[in-house]
């Protein structure tokens, strides 16, 4: 499979998942494609520099756009491409956040870890019951 199309079905795979699976409705909040948008942002700052100082490189078999040239960087729009980085970087990366998401509140709902910790865990020490001190 390309990544085009690996990418493609994970956007349908998490759309299902959300809307008829596990009936979150994430994908149906604007509380949702508000934060998305935060997420989108970053992915393209960070897709683009990767992407654009060839750190991260293409194979043009796999995507839409052509590979990444050896000379040079690849286009910053255009060719398949948004932020140096193809197009379905940003299916792949809405698949994993909604994913993530999913899961998430799932998971709450099913009461795992309902009362928040941080730190590590608070053992009892011994001897702290004949602590005068509390």
């Amino acid at each position: 499979m390309t990544y085009t199309q690996l990418a493609l079905l994970g956007v349908v795979l998490v759309v299902l998942l959300d809307l008829l699976v596990v009936r979150t409705r994430l994908l149906r909040r604007r509380v949702f494609w508000t934060a998305y948008a935060i997420v989108l942002f970053f992915q393209l700052v960070t897709n683009g520099i990767l992407t654009g100082l060839r750190i991260v490189r293409y194979d043009g078999a796999a995507i839409v756009g052509s590979s990444t040239p050896a000379d040079g960087p690849p286009p910053f729009l255009g060719d398949g491409r948004i932020a140096f980085a193809p197009f379905e970087d940003l299916l792949f990366g809405f698949a994993l956040v909604v994913l993530t998401q999913v899961l998430w509140v799932w998971l709450g709902r099913r009461g795992v870890q309902r009362t928040p910790y941080a730190g590590p865990p608070r053992l009892p020490m011994p001897g702290a019951a004949d602590d005068p001190r509390g």
